[in-house]
């Protein structure tokens, strides 16, 4: 690692309760400090990296994000961690525009730590995110991403069509949703609005070719219609899981589906 890099990713060993987790302190590009946690693989693939980008008021340390990187550690090494605004990050959340820079400084580290292919995996806003991010680094060599993963993505930004979505618009938009966002969620959120309007992820993914890309959806989504991953799956090459009864993001992955994922991302290749 070289001076620059120890400058931007500050590691620490967790306790010897939880072997193989490391916690670090990352930097991004425009100052935000980010709360990341790495977890050895534990068997598997170990030149391999998953990258967990986790859904709007996760965190590193939520129980879904916790599960899902144990499950994915039986597989390939993991880094978790949470987007500004989230858990012990600094900044506030922008909803998914930013974020994509939380995103590579994530995915630069987990290359300072060694791994030959670094893969991502996003869910719901977290999604939105692997999207716009394998777009726009897809010529970095410290920032690219060999495979993605997007579950419960939205297609496009805006959406209100479900009462969920208009519950977060409202935590979003309003003062006083903001409060509840902070106090009730652990989530700081900005108060300006996108300005310019962020590359949408149906616009992102014909950008994203020829990295291999996988959609995955719960044909029970309360948030996001199965309109969303179809629209986001014709939009380019892609591959399309729609998920029968599964519900929304992290909380309704099952441990058979992010195994699924798992495998998926591993094996992906560019296609000849």
């Amino acid at each position: 690692m070289n001076a620059e890099a120890d400058d931007r990713f500050h590691t620490s060993a967790v306790s010897s309760i939880t072997p193989g987790l490391h916690r670090a302190t990352l930097r991004t590009t425009d100052g935000v400090r980010i709360e990341a946690v790495h977890t050895s693989c534990a068997q598997g693939h170990a030149d391999t990296a998953i990258v967990v980008a986790h859904g709007f008021t996760g965190s590193a340390d939520r129980p879904a994000v916790r599960r899902a990187a144990g499950v994915f550690a039986q597989y390939a090494g993991v880094i978790t961690f949470s987007f500004r605004g989230h858990g012990k990050s600094g900044g506030r959340s922008t909803v998914g525009d930013r974020e994509v820079l939380d995103l590579a400084a994530a995915v630069e580290w987990a290359r300072s730590l060694g791994y030959e292919r670094v893969v991502t995996v996003g869910f719901s806003m977290g999604g939105s995110v692997v999207l716009r991010h394998a777009a726009t680094h897809r010529g970095s060599t410290a920032g690219r991403t060999e495979a993605v993963a997007a579950v419960s993505a939205p297609a496009r930004w805006y959406y209100r069509g479900t009462a969920p979505m208009r519950r977060v618009h409202w935590l979003i938009t309003r003062r006083a949703g903001r409060l509840v966002g902070r106090l009730g969620f652990a989530t700081r959120i900005h108060s300006e609005d996108w300005d310019p309007v962020p590359l949408s992820p149906v616009e992102a993914v014909p950008l994203i070719a020829p990295t291999p890309l996988l959609i995955v959806h719960g044909d029970r989504d309360p948030y996001f219609p199965v309109d969303h991953p179809r629209m986001l799956a014709a939009a380019g090459p892609a591959r399309l899981w729609l998920e029968a009864g599964m519900g929304h993001a992290e909380n309704a992955a099952g441990d058979e589906l992010l195994g699924r994922i798992a495998d998926w991302l591993i094996a992906a290749r560019p296609a000849a």
